[in-house]
């Protein structure tokens, strides 16, 4: 029996997707309920939700609503500005990259701004971790401030009891390489469960797979295929990584939703 006194499930689906605050790079919004929908997942591990200051529902909050998920926590991890759609939107994702960027801007970031609308809404970008089976606490793991980055990173942690025994999972937001995130890899390996017990690792890293590995020795990658950019992708920076004691049933990547990544959803069960 779960702790609500239901049956455990044997099995579940852990979903991880970077929503890019619900818009295209020209801050066209798009459908993150459907999307989050279509990956049917029990725990979903949000990056880049976006919540409005002065009040309102983030996009993790409103994706909890509508599907039936609990927030099981949600942390901000940088203020900014987000701006409206660009009146020199073209038929493109958003501007080609480089320094350009029409959709947001980070307080501290030195970007550039083409075209963005005259009244940008101020708010906070977030991580969350939203679930819809029953949960035992949850714990909030600071990862090193790096210099370069105008963001602060954490990993959110949980615990869940399966048919077969307990199963750790894991959420977070990687700093990218150029900011120096090989600091943060090698203080999360020691601060993640060791690799002999059963527990999942999901989020954005923004590093490639091989690395990744390389750092979190022990653990392997659900899922091999590239995530980004999500309209043409060449490369994958969002993963789900499992230690030896869990078994991965079904794993997949998703379909392009509006994001400039691609979702990855991967079912598991006690090895």
């Amino acid at each position: 029996m779960d702790p609500s006194g239901g049956l455990r499930p044997a099995s579940l689906t852990l979903a991880t997707f970077n929503v890019h605050l619900g818009i295209d790079g020209w801050g066209r919004p798009f459908d993150v309920v459907g999307a989050c929908r279509a990956l049917g997942a029990d725990l979903l591990v949000m990056q880049e939700s976006w919540a409005p200051d002065g009040g309102g529902p983030s996009t993790a909050r409103t994706v909890a609503d509508q599907l039936g998920y609990s927030v099981v926590a949600e942390v901000a991890m940088a203020h900014g500005r987000l701006f409206g759609p660009s009146p020199t939107a073209t038929s493109r994702w958003g501007p080609r990259l480089g320094p350009w960027r029409s959709a947001f801007r980070l307080d501290g970031e030195h970007r550039r701004m083409r075209g963005a609308g005259p009244a940008p809404t101020l708010g906070r970008l977030g991580l969350a971790l939203l679930s819809r089976l029953p949960v035992r606490g949850h714990t909030l793991i600071p990862l090193e401030r790096l210099r370069r980055d105008p963001a602060r990173r954490t990993v959110i942690g949980c615990h869940l009891e399966l048919a077969d025994g307990a199963l750790a999972v894991f959420g977070t937001h990687m700093s990218h390489i150029t900011h120096g995130s090989h600091a943060q890899y090698r203080r999360l390996k020691d601060l993640l469960p060791p690799s002999t017990s059963a527990a999942v690792l999901a989020g954005d890293m923004n590093l490639w797979g091989p690395p990744v590995n390389s750092y979190l020795r022990g653990w392997r990658r659900a899922v091999t295929a590239p995530t980004w950019p999500a309209y043409r992708p060449h490369s994958q920076l969002d993963h789900v990584l499992v230690t030896p004691s869990v078994a991965v049933l079904d794993a997949r990547v998703g379909t392009f939703a509006g994001s400039d990544h691609l979702p990855v959803a991967v079912t598991v069960a006690m090895a």
